[in-house]
């Protein structure tokens, strides 16, 4: 169900996905959790529900949900503790770590994603990658550079002996790969080369992955008219439009609203005006 659940938040937003998430914690998995069972059972079971209870804190996190995000990651740790599931429990630190980077508190995003590293010392290469790009990220929050350089060096020489494998939850790929350099190019002032970054995040990215698509094409387009490249801003507003017709996302919600503010002073444009009249269109059909 986890599964499930992960493949609807790519495609339709977590809008939809987490209340889905929400009600099978509710009326299926606490029941299971008070039934009776062996040690090595119960033990099993924990580890499942504390992977589901890590998405939907993470869904709540990316829907701008943050003291509910909180709540249900804390309660990952505990079911990932009692399990005695270290790539969970780590995960979930991992995820903080994400969370205190959006909500801007450089310090504690840097601490968490270096705790989540320690949690996890015997995690594979996949693993390991996605623990240690956001240890760049933490590092560049703080203007570290050194140490955010050698993060990533480090995450590159992970993933690049990683397998071929798509982990439904806490999967870590090439566009997260450039999706974290972008992030740490970005944090420490080179804007042009945060573009270029996320370019390659874009191009990595599985189709399927509309909801994250939508997030980098959002930011893409902020960065790219930071750098005065209005035309290509538009396009990739366009291809934004194109994902965001179909998401239920607060975040996606968030970057239209970007799209709106940035775009009004440029309406003599007429490259301009049409991104913005097909954002109004996009607007009144989902508002239908």
């Amino acid at each position: 169900m986890t599964e499930r659940i992960a493949d609807i938040l790519d495609e339709l937003g977590g809008g939809h996905a987490r209340p889905m998430a929400a009600a099978f914690l509710v009326n299926t998995v606490a029941p299971y959790l008070r039934a009776d069972a062996s040690d090595a059972t119960r033990k099993s079971m924990l580890a499942a529900a504390s992977d589901l209870v890590y998405l939907t804190g993470w869904m709540a996190m990316y829907e701008k949900a943050h003291g509910l995000g909180q709540r249900y990651y804390l309660q990952a740790l505990r079911l990932a503790g009692e399990a005695e599931d270290h790539v969970t429990y780590c995960r979930t630190l991992r995820g903080m770590a994400l969370q205190a980077a959006d909500l801007r508190h450089a310090k504690r995003a840097q601490e968490l994603a270096d705790s989540a590293a320690e949690a996890g010392p015997k995690a594979g290469p996949r693993l390991r990658a996605f623990l240690t790009g956001q240890q760049a990220q933490g590092a560049a929050l703080v203007g570290d550079k050194r140490r955010a350089f050698s993060h990533l060096a480090e995450t590159a020489d992970a993933l690049s002996q990683a397998d071929n494998r798509r982990d439904f939850v806490g999967g870590y790929d090439q566009a997260a790969y450039h999706f974290h350099v972008s992030s740490v190019l970005y944090a420490l002032g080179d804007v042009r080369g945060s573009v270029t970054a996320m370019q390659e995040s874009n191009r990595a990215r599985p189709p399927m992955e509309k909801q994250g698509r939508a997030h980098a094409n959002g930011l893409l387009a902020q960065r790219q008219l930071e750098v005065g490249q209005m035309e290509a801003s538009c396009a990739t507003w366009d291809d934004f439009l194109d994902d965001y017709a179909h998401l239920s996302s607060a975040r996606a919600d968030e970057h239209f609203g970007v799209l709106r503010r940035r775009l009004r002073p440029y309406l003599k444009s007429s490259r301009v005006r049409e991104v913005y009249d097909r954002a109004a269109d996009v607007a009144r059909h989902k508002a239908a």
